[in-house]
């Protein structure tokens, strides 16, 4: 087996990287056993465990949730709700009681008649 496909298997299965960096393993061992027993070996199956993956991201999610600001979410709900009460007081909300068909715009000043 060649180097080349080695790489491009790696490349597809990125658990084989992280297990590398975590120390359980190294490069030249990974080599070795793909040469010997190649891709589709129960050899990996140690390797793609993926119970361990989702547990850590399940850990990643909420590790980010738990950072997140809620004050300064809500403060961003807040704003824009503001935005979208302005805009419909303006007239910009409103185009759904506008009748549908041909109708002819009235002049600007017709508005401001008492």
């Amino acid at each position: 087996m060649s180097k080349e496909k080695f790489k491009d298997f790696a490349r597809l299965h990125p658990e084989l990287a992280r297990s590398v960096l975590s120390n359980k393993v190294s490069w030249q061992k990974l080599y070795e056993l793909y040469d010997i027993y190649g891709e589709n070996s129960s050899v990996w199956n140690e390797y793609f465990d993926n119970s361990i993956d989702s547990d850590n991201k399940l850990g990643d999610i909420m590790t980010t949730i738990k950072k997140v600001d809620l004050k300064s979410v809500q403060s961003g709900i807040q704003n824009i709700q503001k935005a979208i009460g302005l805009l419909q007081d303006i007239g910009l909300g409103k185009a759904k009681d506008v009748p549908t068909g041909n109708y002819e715009a009235r002049p600007l000043y017709k508005y401001f008649e008492d």
